[in-house]
């Protein structure tokens, strides 16, 4: 099972940035590197949901190929994307599992429904999800 080792001021950034999007769901993407099943997050690129929705996202595809191009420039990996749901839990629905291409990827859901954000990740494979642990480090 994969872990997620995440920041917590990188934690910090997504929580504020899904609450900054309120009321629909914010998205972005992650990346760092990776160990065996250790996926060590260096850099979270806060993205535009093009959409503007509730329950579901796009993300602004220019902002993408910047966050790519930085990825590249910096030795990093894609690790996967993560986005808010501001007022279900943090799992995926029916159409993050559709959408979901990258089974390399880590797919991060914060959930806002809450007093306090939980964030999980999931591994998503031919239709299916699985938890990912995250770790939240100190700096």
């Amino acid at each position: 099972m994969n872990t997620i080792r995440l920041r917590q001021s990188d934690y910090a950034k997504i929580i504020d940035h899904a609450k900054a999007g309120l009321p629909y769901e914010s998205c972005g993407l992650i990346a760092g590197t990776v160990d065996g099943e250790i996926k060590t997050v260096q850099h979270v690129f806060l993205l535009t949901n093009i959409d503007q929705s509730r329950e579901h996202f796009s993300m602004n595809p220019r902002e993408q190929l910047a966050a790519i191009k930085e990825m590249r420039t910096n030795g990093w990996s894609p690790l996967g994307n993560f986005h808010s749901h501001p007022e279900t839990p943090a799992r995926p629905s029916a159409e993050d599992i559709r959408l979901a291409f990258d089974s390399s990827a880590s797919y991060l859901i914060l959930s806002l429904a809450e007093v306090e954000p939980i964030l999980r990740a999931f591994h998503i494979e031919n239709g299916q999800a699985s938890a990912e642990n995250v770790e939240c480090i100190n700096e």
